[in-house]
């Protein structure tokens, strides 16, 4: 079942990115021949879902800190995808998924709905383990969204504070992104929850900047047993709106 807000329903398809290799315990981005490998940050699992690892520097609902992920002004571009004075369109969810039949709850807000010069719109996704005992859950990556591409491929998330090859101002990709093939996975404890930021981004195929419309994002969250393997699997998603 899927929780609407508002606007038409879309179709569930999803896509992947290809992987370039496993490096455990790195993240590796491939931007055309070179690949690059930096740690990432050990999740952020708190009772009360607090900041630290979740890429939000700033204010404490995940912007700068600065007022500058308002909504943008009047005025738009010719080709109707900029705003002026911001890299893109306003970002609201339309359409969010029922629960999940897993110990782990999934949610996602916007927590910056517009772009600037300095950076793109941005979302967090959290995963809640309500239970009295610890949860195992995979794909690490993709449980938050992660390099997730939506239904039409025009749109991806990513994690904050990489260089991508992207225009300031625009955040539209100028190659395709790839990541490892390795299967990670992560531990919430009983009555924690897990938080990342991930950041909106149009991919090379898109015609323009942040194209306006509506997109669905779409995940398989999976609980693993002690061997390491999913013992149930859900799908869950939502929809975004671009205006």
């Amino acid at each position: 079942m899927i929780r609407r807000v508002t606007g038409p329903a879309t179709s569930t398809r999803r896509h992947y990115l290809r992987g370039v290799g496993g490096v455990g315990g790195l993240g590796c981005v491939a931007f055309g021949g070179l690949v690059g490998c930096v740690g990432r940050p050990s999740d952020d699992t708190d009772g009360d879902g607090g900041g630290g690892d979740d890429g939000s520097d700033g204010g404490e609902d995940g912007s700068d800190g600065d007022g500058s992920d308002d909504l943008p002004g009047d005025g738009d571009d010719a080709d109707g995808t900029r705003p002026s004075g911001t890299g893109g369109p306003g970002v609201t969810l339309v359409a969010v998924d029922d629960a999940v039949d897993l110990p782990v709850e999934p949610s996602v807000e916007v927590v910056r709905e517009a772009a600037t010069e300095d950076h793109p719109p941005r979302l967090r996704t959290t995963l809640s383990n309500a239970g009295e005992e610890p949860v195992r859950v995979g794909e690490g990556r993709a449980v938050h969204f992660e390099y997730v591409v939506d239904d039409d491929g025009l749109l991806t998330l990513l994690p904050p504070d990489d260089d991508y090859p992207a225009e300031p101002d625009c955040w539209r990709l100028e190659e395709a992104i790839a990541t490892t093939e390795e299967y990670r996975t992560f531990e919430i404890g009983a009555g924690e929850s897990s938080r990342r930021a991930v950041d909106l981004y149009a991919t090379a195929a898109a015609d323009g900047c942040l194209p306006v419309g509506e997109y669905r994002f779409e995940t398989v969250l999976s609980v693993l047993g002690e061997g390491a393997e999913p013992e149930a699997s859900a799908r869950w998603g939502f929809s975004i709106l671009l205006e």
